[in-house]
């Protein structure tokens, strides 16, 4: 074979390399020259960490010390041509093999760049020589869709690269597909040393378990968008966006297009700049809407998983995860694309509407990804189901009504202790809600010049009173909506007598002194 490497021009890119992305090529082309021809090695790196740069740098080396040719390999059309374009700013010439590509002139090439779907295609047909192929690197590597084709390869050197080594499918974890990881540098680490932005996170606590899980261990889009497009969560995500990111570029993560959809209605009738963005919009209509998104200071996008993956926008002041997700990698992905750093941008807000900070824990957080990738099941089996992060969920008063407490330090009562306390000293559970009904009229009493506004503060206490009867039915393992119903009325019986008999008693305790005739 002729030499090729002239194709390889000085490298002519503006991007210079950091510290630990000339580590990471050192670390990989050891193991090219210590591992079998066929070795496949996985690199992870956090998204923003600059993975394609990395593996660009890697190809123009490469094919300068190599007589053979390289197939870089992504999922999606604009990795693909993303990943062109930064070749070419590395002096890699490159062909893209896409649905329209003519192979005629396939020789005078020695890198290409494909699509898995059109690859696997003129691969079966034929068309495509990849005998002297000696490197094939894989973006987001996680995928499972580019394992069919690791068969056209059995004497080439694989290289996946992902930020998440953990399979997209639980049945097809990644260590039966490659013979190592290299893990990179850790989010903290490139947050530390301001080569991305801090997240600051808003977790509020979500009612998820009206969710249901699908075959592929996610949560339904079904099930989503029965929950999500509902009024209550709507106003929600609205209320949420007011309060923390309110005139900012905010990005919104949906699971279903009907959800997406009512949320651009609700900010659109709110007067907010949103614009809406779904997989079946055409390419002009994505680049427009995308351009939109770019230029305008407070645009608001609302989308359905399309930009997970290959979309860097580094004015994104805001992420909301308008949805619950039971993958780490999607969690990962989704806050990643907040996190490119920008003139003076040093941290990025997320608010998160799915209890996924509860599931994973704080993005950032060191996660061991050696053990991850070598025992996936066991890192996912210990993830909490939806009933027991609710279980720990702290109930807080809306703000109005907290208002209407000013004179109480506290107004937090936790019943669930209070059970585990009274059953363990052999008390009847009865006395859970005697002491519960006690403390909500010691808080209306505080806040109160007569009996007749402690009954009318008790008024505001439906919605802590019913969160406190759910608890209290948990604990006893009793929540049919007959016994739940009476117990909630009885309760409010109960307070309100409490008040009219011991509003006297309880004023003079708390203030020294008798209420006033």
């Amino acid at each position: 074979m002729a030499n090729l490497s002239h194709e390889v021009q000085e490298k002519k890119t503006d991007k210079e390399l950091y510290s630990y992305q000339k580590g990471a090529i050192d670390q990989v082309f050891e193991k090219f020259d210590s591992a079998p021809d066929d070795y496949h090695l996985l690199y992870q790196l956090p998204t923003g960490g600059g993975k394609t740069v990395i593996f660009s740098e890697l190809v123009r080396q490469y094919l300068k010390n190599h007589n053979k040719k390289v197939l870089v390999m992504t999922h999606r059309v604009e990795l693909c041509s993303q990943t062109s374009k930064m070749l070419t700013s590395f002096g890699v010439v490159n062909k893209v093999v896409n649905s329209t590509a003519n192979l005629e002139d396939q020789d005078e090439y020695v890198c290409f760049v494909a699509m898995v779907e059109t690859l696997n295609n003129r691969l079966n047909d034929d068309m495509l020589d990849i005998s002297d192929v000696g490197l094939v690197i894989i973006d987001e590597a996680h995928y499972n869709s580019f394992n069919k084709l690791f068969k056209f390869f059995n004497n080439s050197f694989i290289l996946g690269v992902t930020a998440t080594p953990l399979s997209s499918n639980k049945n097809l974890p990644m260590k039966d597909n490659y013979d190592e990881l290299i893990a990179g540098e850790s989010i903290g680490s490139l947050i530390e040393n301001e080569f991305l932005a801090k997240a600051e996170v808003f977790q509020y606590d979500m009612g998820l378990t009206s969710l249901e899980v699908g075959s592929n261990g996610d949560y339904t889009v079904k099930s989503s968008e029965d929950l999500y497009s509902s009024p209550a969560m709507l106003e929600k995500l609205l209320d949420a966006y007011k309060k923390h990111s309110k005139g900012k570029k905010t990005l919104i993560f949906n699971n279903g297009i009907n959800t997406s959809i009512h949320v651009y209605h609700t900010f659109d009738a709110a007067g907010i700049p949103v614009r809406h963005l779904d997989n079946t919009a055409t390419k002009k209509q994505r680049k427009e809407i995308l351009n939109w998104f770019k230029e305008t200071p407070d645009a608001v996008l609302t989308s359905v998983s399309i930009l997970t993956t290959g979309f860097d926008e580094p004015t994104i002041d805001t992420i909301i995860l308008n949805r619950a997700t039971k993958s780490l990698t999607l969690y990962y992905q989704m806050i990643g694309r907040g996190s490119r750093i920008l003139n003076n941008k040093s941290s990025f807000k997320v608010i998160d509407l799915g209890n996924n900070y509860y599931r994973f824990g704080p993005w950032g957080a060191d996660l061991d990804w050696q053990t991850i990738f070598n025992n996936p099941n066991f890192y996912m089996d210990r993830l909490q189901d939806d009933e027991d992060i609710e279980a720990n969920f702290r109930h807080e008063m809306s703000e109005e009504v907290r208002a209407e407490f000013p004179k109480s330090e506290e107004v937090y009562f936790d019943i669930k202790a209070t059970y585990i306390s009274a059953t363990s000293n052999g008390e009847s559970s009865k006395v859970v809600l005697e002491r519960s009904i006690a403390q909500h009229a010691y808080i209306c009493i505080e806040n109160s010049e007569d009996v007749y506004d402690a009954l009318g503060l008790a008024k505001l206490l439906t919605e802590d009173i019913n969160n406190r009867i759910q608890t209290y039915a948990k604990c006893i393992s009793r929540s049919t909506f007959n016994f739940l119903h009476w117990l909630k009325d009885d309760y409010k019986k109960k307070l309100n007598a409490y008040l009219r008999a011991n509003f006297d008693t309880v004023f003079e305790d708390i203030h020294g002194y008798p209420p006033e005739d």
